[in-house]
């Protein structure tokens, strides 16, 4: 007999102490950090979880202050760590960036952000099938896995290749392509595309399916996706479209005054998630894509309090005209005024 799922999902991967710079300027320039967190899984799982779901994040840190502050803080969120792996011998991974857009390539354009990763041989790069029990990751109804995972050591690429190899009674598996330049360049990125077929529901931005693997448009993705059920192509400003067995359904972004654009796709991902553990229809999941992705953009770090799911629900049941008119800037998901034609300009 089947145990019921203990949570709604189950996030599985890195998650690294981010220092973000006190003042503008270019790193160098730079001499007063302020301390936070960053990962993708993690965020993910700390926006559902302060969306009213239950969240589990796996993953393994060093027995060191920075893998305390990473599980407190995760912890503080309402996320149960009781997988996380202490490691004795690994640090846990830190990074630095600057506080505007994440760095997409090895060399960060000029006004895009800069980020500097000291993550080779930390704790959570010694993943792998020996370490991580089947009954931590298949907890949930859904299991949440980024390509970043793949990228880190053969260990972890193992992991990732065992996680999502089909087979009976696993969770719906769920894996955002987050491709990162900078963790390929000895590795070809085509490995996120084999990964994916594995996968029941899949995230990807079209700059990312461009880069790491030369297809142009939403409809290529998913002609070289036809296994998974479910495939989400993000589109930036100009929105997102989701194909789901034969129907293909897309949704623009609302308007949105950024703030910053960090940790914009994992509140997306978020989102999408938590309409689809309530079984809503795969339009009204894009917007609350959207949604939660733009309380993201609006405040500097990677997590935002999401809007309760009152507001959320009532702004993603807009009609076609009233969504176009939205506009959403910072303060938005935390106002009294629950009116749906709130922003709307």
């Amino acid at each position: 007999m089947s145990v019921p799922p203990s949570s709604d999902v189950v996030c599985l991967g890195e998650s690294m102490v981010t220092f973000v710079p006190g003042t503008g300027g270019p790193l160098a320039d730079v001499s007063v950090f302020t301390r936070g967190i960053g990962g993708a899984e993690s965020n993910v799982a700390c926006t559902l979880a302060r969306a009213g779901h239950t969240a589990r994040w796996v993953s393994r840190v060093g027995s060191d202050g920075f893998g305390d502050h990473l599980v407190e803080t995760i912890a503080a969120a309402g996320v149960d760590v009781s997988a996380v792996q202490r490691d004795p011998h690994r640090p846990t991974g830190i990074y630095f960036r600057t506080a505007g857009e994440r760095a997409t390539t090895l060399d960060a354009a000029p006004g895009r952000g800069e980020v500097v990763y000291y993550r080779a041989g930390s704790a959570a790069s010694a993943l792998s099938p020996a370490l991580v029990q089947r009954r931590d990751v298949w907890a949930g109804r859904v299991l949440h896995l980024t390509g970043i995972t793949c990228a880190l050591s053969a260990t972890c690429e193992a992991l990732m290749r065992q996680l999502t190899h089909r087979e009976p009674g696993r969770p719906l598996v769920s894996f955002d392509v987050n491709h990162r330049p900078a963790l390929w360049q000895d590795a070809d990125p085509r490995l996120l595309l084999e990964v994916a077929r594995g996968c029941d529901l899949v995230f990807v931005g079209d700059d990312e399916a461009q880069a790491a693997w030369g297809l142009t448009d939403a409809d290529a993705v998913r002609a070289a996706l036809p296994e998974p059920a479910t495939v989400v192509v993000k589109q930036g400003a100009a929105g997102a479209t989701a194909f789901s067995g034969g129907t293909r359904v897309q949704v623009p972004a609302p308007a949105v005054d950024v703030v910053a654009h960090v940790g914009a796709g994992d509140a997306f991902a978020a989102g999408f998630l938590s309409a689809t553990l309530r079984g809503l229809p795969l339009r009204d999941r894009l917007r609350h894509g959207h949604l939660l992705a733009a309380a993201a953009l609006t405040v500097p770090g990677d997590l935002a309090e999401p809007p309760s799911r009152e507001r959320a629900d009532a702004l993603a049941a807009l009609d076609d005209t009233a969504w176009g008119r939205l506009r959403l800037g910072p303060g938005w998901t935390g106002g009294a005024d629950d009116s749906p034609e709130e922003g709307a300009r």
